[in-house]
């Protein structure tokens, strides 16, 4: 027996796919210019990592998810991941690891 699966499921999983495409496509623009400030870093011997300027985005990313209904703990959780990974390909073009 086959079950039948709702239009709307359908729908929403479609929607799903399409927000998935657009974040990966926005996370990779967001790597580009990313890079292009680590290559800026590593060429004027600045530190991979700005604390100051973290924790001021933390702060802005806390207020936009809570503006937009979204936990700012997991907004914060999400921006960790990326800054970290961020930091990674800094130290990596000031030859540090």
């Amino acid at each position: 027996m086959t079950t039948q699966i709702p239009e709307e499921l359908t729908r929403l999983r479609a929607s799903i796919d399409n927000i998935d495409n657009a974040l990966i496509h926005m996370l990779a623009e967001r790597f580009k210019c990313t890079q292009a400030v680590g290559v800026l870093k590593a060429t004027h011997n600045l530190p991979p990592s700005d604390k100051t300027r973290e924790t001021a985005q933390i702060e802005r990313l806390r207020q936009m998810a809570q503006d937009a209904d979204l936990d700012p703990e997991f907004a914060e959780k999400f921006l960790n991941f990326i800054v970290t990974e961020v930091i990674r390909h800094h130290e990596q073009l000031r030859g540090d690891e």
